[in-house]
């Protein structure tokens, strides 16, 4: 059965002295907060409410688990200061002649509460924080524990088996996109897998003769998984050929874009054979087709020079021997 509240102030608190019962100001911030019923609700699914045997009162268990992580205190070191000072009681709300919660108490609740209590009080505290205007939930900065790892070098076992492994994924989609469809390509994968997890079941050895049988394992695999990236990239260099030619097959059986009225894009209105659009202020350089509904209608021709050839402006032209 759960239990929120302990029991009231004992005759023998009432007679001491104030300064004895005063607490230090964290503590009496920290009291002040846990108040808030709002902390006990994260543990009311574990318990029922009027079966069973009465729990440790809830506002007991918070304020020392608070003393408990605020000082890095074992669940025995905590009982033990808790029962030998009246400042901790009187924050814990354990009365001077009252009996302190035993740690495995402590520890089976921690247990049956599990993280999602902790969870819980948390989320309560922080929407508290919030309202009282004393942290912005837009930023959070949390206390992490940074285990240090083993830096994984590259070996070459492991670079040949990422290598055809990457040659696999990029010919299934070159393949996928339509190029070289019909070029085989074997997938190796799987096979430099088995051979890159070889070679380190067969590094585990430690005997002396074992380590001798072992770098001649990992020379023997490594050189399979190099034969492996060289026929790999072998159907690579074809599959890249193959979809190079398909690439080209394609621009050429493109047609071209056809120009308005059904005309080709050489024969276009005011244009000539290159592409090239004629000036209509210069003129064309080229006959006007017959029959061309734009062509311009043909200048009258000058007579015939009888000589059977134009004079030209200020020249001098020679009929025969001896004339001028």
């Amino acid at each position: 059965m759960l239990r929120t509240r302990a029991v009231e102030v004992s005759l023998w608190e009432a007679v001491l002295p104030p300064e004895v019962l005063r607490l230090s100001e964290e503590l009496a911030r920290v009291d002040a907060l846990l108040d808030d019923p709002v902390f006990f609700a994260p543990f009311v699914p574990f318990f029922d409410p009027r079966v069973g045997r009465p729990s440790t009162p809830m506002e007991v268990y918070l304020r020392m688990m608070f003393l408990k992580f605020r000082y890095r205190l074992g669940y025995e070191s905590l009982c033990r200061e808790v029962s030998d000072s009246i400042t901790w009681r009187r924050f814990c709300r354990i009365p001077i002649d009252g009996k302190v919660p035993h740690p495995t108490t402590l520890m089976k609740l921690t247990t049956r509460c599990g993280t999602a209590a902790v969870d819980g009080c948390n989320d309560a505290l922080l929407a508290k924080a919030a309202e009282a205007k004393l942290l912005r939930t837009n930023r959070l900065r949390a206390d992490t524990t940074v285990v240090p790892a083993d830096v994984a070098y590259p070996t070459d076992s492991g670079l040949l088996a990422k290598a055809i492994r990457r040659i696999a994924v990029t010919g299934r989609r070159i393949q996928a996109a339509g190029g070289a469809t019909r070029t085989s390509v074997r997938d190796r994968s799987r096979a430099a897998g088995k051979r890159a997890h070889g070679i380190a079941a067969k590094l585990r050895m430690r005997s002396a003769q074992g380590k001798d049988e072992a770098h001649a394992v990992v020379k023997r695999i490594t050189g399979e998984l190099a034969d492996l990236a060289e026929r790999a990239a072998t159907d690579a260099e074809r599959l890249l050929s193959n979809a190079r030619r398909w690439a080209r097959c394609c621009r050429r059986s493109t047609p071209r874009a056809a120009a308005p009225g059904g005309q080709r894009p050489d024969r276009a209105v005011g244009g000539d054979p290159s592409g090239r659009r004629a000036d209509p202020a210069a003129g064309s350089r080229h006959h006007p087709r017959r029959g061309h509904p734009t062509s311009q209608p043909a200048r009258a021709r000058c007579p015939a020079d009888r000589q059977g050839t134009a004079r030209q402006a200020g020249g001098v032209r020679l009929q025969g021997p001896g004339r001028r």
